[in-house]
């Protein structure tokens, strides 16, 4: 069985101390007094307020929802028997419920992404349903180029150069619109062309530039499973259909 653990609180600290020789040594620091109130509070010393500032620490970590009903007084108990190491379960017992706990986690949070999904599949209908029109009505136009994935493009200008490969970087000018013409984003616009690894993109612009040669301006249709599927980015709604008018400019070494 694999170990199983959750990270509360990792403190690490480190002292390093530096001395130059035909240099003065520094004066030392000035010890500053422990404010009233915290004194009061019973934080006499330095090392009082991280020991407290560790507990709020811990205690905001053990906030989280899945830990709701967490029994504190044996958290503390773990934390009091972990001086001798005389714990309550064995190493065993210690893996296999911490294991157990973080299934039922992943399980819950399956649960909650799943209906969150159902929620915004009903929510965005009208942008799944629009962009299938717009993609349906679209590909019948001339010129345009329907691939496999579903990815329509139309060639506005053919290069001559190489092709991109999906582990190349690109340098590209782009001009991004829903379909009912909002601009979302341009590089033209801002009049600076981008640079990126053609693989760190949506799946519509990695298969639509690796078909441009070098020199070429594609509008590239994509439907909303080849972009952002299900989730907002910006101005961009899930399920959005969107186009792009792409400058293949340079493939960079």
């Amino acid at each position: 069985m694999k170990k199983s653990s959750i990270a509360i609180l990792l403190v690490s600290c480190s002292m390093t101390a530096f001395a130059q020789a035909k240099k003065p040594a520094p004066k030392p620091a000035v010890k500053k007094p422990i404010p009233a109130a915290t004194a009061a509070a019973g934080l006499k010393t330095p090392m009082d307020s991280i020991s407290y500032a560790i507990g709020m620490d811990m205690a905001r970590s053990l906030k989280n929802p899945m830990l709701k009903g967490l029994n504190m007084d044996l958290v503390a108990k773990a934390i009091r028997d972990s001086k001798d190491e005389k714990y309550i379960l064995t190493q065993d017992q210690y893996q296999a419920t911490l294991s157990n706990f973080s299934q039922q986690m992943q399980s819950k949070q399956a649960e909650a992404q799943a209906q969150t999904q159902a929620e915004n599949a009903k929510k965005y209908e009208p942008n799944r349903l629009a962009g299938e029109k717009f993609l349906a009505e679209n590909k019948t136009k001339d010129s345009v180029v329907t691939t496999a994935s579903g990815l329509e493009y139309k060639i506005l200008k053919l290069g001559t150069g190489p092709k991109p490969a999906l582990t190349d970087k690109v340098k590209t000018h782009y001009h991004g619109t829903l379909i009912d013409g909002t601009v979302f984003d341009s590089s033209v616009d801002r009049g600076e062309p981008i640079s990126f690894p053609l693989n760190g993109v949506i799946q519509g612009w990695q298969e639509g530039l690796q078909l441009m040669p070098v020199g070429s301006k594609f509008r590239l249709f994509v439907p909303y499973q080849l972009a952002y599927g299900e989730r907002n980015a910006g101005q961009i709604q899930p399920y959005s259909a969107l186009i792009f008018d792409v400058e293949l400019l340079e493939i960079e070494k």
